[in-house]
């Protein structure tokens, strides 16, 4: 499915190379659920925009299903089968909701198809489906919405940047929901999810610790989940196995 080799990413920060990817091997093969983690600052939303081609890599190689895709763009790699989900979901005036559902499936999706993707995220499609992506919504029902999208989109490798960031209570018990739902129901396809929270490395196939830009352990939760209670090994990482935010 998805194979990164050696990949690497440096900025210019005040007249000096800062690298922030630093040479990293991954494999992440069909029908999977891996769980990126690790401390603040180590690197894990860098690699989730190398991955979709928000960013562009200063040296490696990376191949999807075969292809290599490193010096393809963000559309490209949508074509090819890879899915993203912003950590802070776009606002879009102007485009109800379910224009947005059908404009991300690139269908002519039926009432009934838009009800059900809203459904599976915990929303009413009565009360969404012609409603407006924008500042009238809150945090919690954008991120539902971006992830109705996602989901309707049905990518081979769909990735995940920090989903809970921001939502409610109610908001991320149903989102592991819909995490554990898509982890049994995937064959051909991959779930790539960067998080802190306990419960949604509970229900990862494996875990990759990301620190300082490189791999530092990777594994099952069984192998994972006592090296992640070493806080001395992860110290400023913000809330793993804390449980969920309550905002």
């Amino acid at each position: 499915m998805l194979k990164i080799n050696n990949l690497s990413f440096s900025v210019d920060s005040e007249g000096q190379k800062k690298e922030i990817i630093k040479n990293i091997n991954l494999e992440i093969p069909k029908g999977k659920l891996f769980v990126i983690t690790g401390p603040n600052g180590g690197g894990k939303s860098t690699l989730a925009k190398l991955i979709t081609g928000i960013e562009n890599p200063t040296g490696g190689q990376i191949i999807f299903n075969g292809t290599d895709i490193t010096e393809k763009s963000i559309t490209e790699r949508a074509r090819l089968g890879i899915g993203f989900a912003f950590q802070q979901p776009v606002r879009f005036k102007g485009i109800q909701v379910a224009d947005l559902i059908r404009l991300a499936t690139g269908k002519k999706l039926s009432f009934s198809d838009i009800c059900d993707y809203l459904s599976l995220v915990g929303l009413c499609a009565k009360e969404y489906v012609n409603r407006e992506v924008n500042a009238n919504l809150s945090g919690g029902e954008l991120k539902r919405i971006e992830i109705a999208t996602v989901l309707a989109r049905k990518s081979l490798l769909t990735v995940f940047d920090e989903p809970e960031a921001g939502i409610d209570l109610w908001s991320f018990n149903n989102l592991i929901d819909v995490f554990q739902r898509q982890r049994e129901e995937i064959k051909d396809r991959s779930i790539l999810i960067i998080s802190h929270q306990e419960r949604i490395l509970n229900i990862a196939d494996e875990i990759i610790i990301l620190k300082n830009g490189v791999v530092e352990n990777q594994g099952t939760k069984a192998f994972i989940f006592p090296k992640l209670a070493d806080t001395s090994s992860l110290k400023g990482c913000r809330g793993v196995l804390k449980g969920a935010d309550r905002k």
